[in-house]
């Protein structure tokens, strides 16, 4: 009988399957899996497993894990090559550092969380962002699932809807759930993104910014400065940032550190003298 289930489900997987577009085989190819430090390694085989039942090959990991060990092998199944083509992380920083568009998953409410969708309400907005560039999901560890560090590198949060008495879903069923959501979405016509998302390290890079400059003018607590810059990539991130974007805000706030440190001297001395200040 499980024999004839697994081939059952083979017929209706291909059958869904052939619903996808050229388009849709490319966004789904074009979102990354990326886990952080995951503990259990047959929660990564379920992982690799989950993202070829539903289309998907990029796995990143984020610290050590030990993806050539048997239970990981053994709950791959028949996905393996995405455990043996899986690349290997220091940072989740580096990880996502080449994609537009970075999605994080929490099970948990705060502050910082409260701006989470179902899976269902992001799906179609993850792979309108894959037709243009790549994308990632990112999931955390088992015991404490993704910090408020992490989250800082999303621009958007996922909260899969559980009982209320127990929401903590497993690594690998969080996975297979986000998955399916974007794997049905992807049978869909979906519209192509009109902005062209800038890579998520050139953003970073400006927030390196960001941070340097509005501490120097005082806008920021030196004992909490993410508070404020949580709430302002929140902000940027809702819009999306193009190259010229992130360029734009780069030269504005390299001259708000330019004005902190000799540049009020300047402005003052050219206002007495008449002169333009540009």
């Amino acid at each position: 009988m499980r024999h004839q289930a697994t081939e059952e489900g083979g017929r209706r997987e291909e059958t869904h399957a052939s619903r996808l577009s050229p388009h849709g085989f490319f966004m789904l190819e074009n979102i990354r899996v990326v886990l952080v430090e995951p503990k259990g390694s047959g929660n990564i085989g379920s992982v690799a497993r989950a993202m070829k039942n539903m289309g998907l090959k990029d796995l990143a990991i984020v610290g050590p894990a030990r993806t050539k060990s048997f239970w990981a092998r053994a709950m791959a199944v028949r996905a393996k090559e995405i455990l043996e083509e899986a690349r290997r992380f220091d940072t989740l920083r580096q990880a996502v550092a080449d994609c537009g568009l970075v999605v994080g998953t929490t099970c948990r409410s705060g502050l910082y969380r409260s701006h989470s969708r179902s899976p269902r309400e992001v799906a179609q907005r993850i792979l309108s962002a894959a037709r243009r560039a790549k994308c990632a999901l990112v999931f955390g560890p088992e015991d404490h699932g993704l910090s408020n560090r992490d989250l800082k590198y999303c621009q958007q949060l996922i909260t899969i809807p559980t009982h209320s008495d127990y929401s903590s879903l497993n690594v690998a069923q969080a996975v297979v759930i986000c998955l399916y959501e974007i794997f049905l979405a992807a049978q869909k016509k979906v519209p192509r993104e009109l902005i062209s998302r800038a890579p998520a390290e050139s953003v970073e890079r400006l927030f390196d910014r960001m941070r340097r400059s509005l501490l120097k003018i005082g806008f920021l607590d030196p004992q909490n400065p993410e508070h404020i810059l949580l709430a302002l990539r929140r902000i940027l991130g809702r819009a999306g940032l193009e190259e010229k974007d992130v360029r734009i805000l780069t030269g504005l706030f390299r001259q708000i550190e330019w004005y902190a440190a000799e540049g009020r001297k300047v402005v003052q001395e050219k206002e007495r003298k008449g002169l333009k200040i540009r």
